[in-house]
């Protein structure tokens, strides 16, 4: 970890939905504003006033977004920390106690020692398309639980009531997809990147979107950065003579989730690469679940190539990136 420069004072905010918990780092005491425009323009003078130049703050499930774009535009250096990053920070320092004041001393202190590579960009386009992308998301996990119930409904009167709202989201789902289709091509260097990633046999539409959207800097970073960003990092278990099983975990869950059905589909039928890894794979021993979560790396590592060089996918060209 990269020491922050001595001579920049760091701010920690601890988010919810109503308020915002701020300390300044090496400063006792703190204060509070609400979550709204109001609030967000007495931070930025309070914050101004106290010569903040960096500001750290917690991913709180999207409430810290507004709080976040308005501090960008005020000229501040922001910080996006992973809930991982912070608690890992508080066993560090040996820190138990919690409260939203604590953990804003904790997110300054953090922000203050570590390196800013994960300075947000100040690119808000990305946060209208990721809310539309989730709703859409949430449309499809509405159709598969009324699709449990009707599997689970005998009265022909009720089943007809169900499958009458299944046709309903299937229909909102593909015109709401297609509105952010539509959204993403607005933009000529999304377009470009949606046009590159559809390129790769077997990522449809759905997976496509969630590369542009949920990861800005696909073909910005390297194969392992994407795999980390994405939760499909193998993560390995080992100490001393112990050996645990590897997983994967943390990243962008629904970017993840995204993957899965592309990569399972590409293994058995639709990419080539995709399939000979599956195959590989499964004579080696390795589980059918494994296989296809190393075909989702895979098909996100393709992805992250051909944005890189900006040319669509070769059948027969080498997909490698340093």
């Amino acid at each position: 970890m990269k020491m922050a420069k001595p001579n920049i004072i760091s701010a920690g905010i601890d988010t919810s939905k109503d308020k915002l918990d701020v300390a300044i780092h090496g400063i006792v005491g703190g204060f509070i504003v609400s979550n709204d425009a109001a609030g967000w323009a007495v931070l930025a003078g309070r914050l101004q006033a106290a010569g903040v130049g960096r500001i750290g703050i917690e991913a709180t499930g999207g409430y810290e977004r507004g709080a976040l774009r308005a501090l960008q535009q005020a000229g501040f250096e922001v910080v996006l920390l992973q809930p991982l990053q912070v608690k890992a920070f508080a066993r560090l320092r040996l820190r138990r106690a919690k409260t939203d004041k604590l953990d804003a001393a904790l997110i300054a202190h953090c922000t203050h020692v570590m390196d800013a590579h994960n300075k947000m960009p100040p690119d808000a386009r990305f946060d209208a398309l990721a809310d539309l992308l989730t709703y859409i998301e949430q449309i499809g996990e509405d159709i598969v639980r009324f699709k449990t119930r009707l599997e689970q409904t005998r009265d022909e009167r009720v089943r007809k009531l169900v499958q009458d709202q299944i046709r309903a989201f299937q229909k909102q789902k593909i015109g709401e997809l297609k509105r952010l289709r539509d959204q993403v091509r607005a933009h000529d260097d999304l377009a470009e990147r949606y046009r590159l990633v559809m390129s790769i046999p077997a990522i449809g539409i759905v997976a496509a979107l969630s590369l542009v959207v949920r990861m800005p800097k696909l073909g910005q970073v390297s194969r392992e950065e994407a795999a980390s960003l994405a939760g499909v990092a193998p993560v390995v278990h080992q100490s001393g003579t112990h050996k645990g099983e590897t997983h994967i975990g943390g990243g962008r869950a629904r970017l993840r989730r995204a993957l899965y059905m592309p990569a399972f589909v590409g293994a058995l039928h639709w990419n080539p690469a995709l399939m000979a890894l599956y195959q590989r794979l499964i004579a080696r021993g390795k589980s059918h679940k494994c296989a296809v979560v190393a075909c989702m790396r895979k098909l996100l590592i393709f992805a992250n190539t051909v944005v890189a060089r900006g040319t669509p996918w070769e059948t027969n060209g080498p997909i490698t990136i340093a």
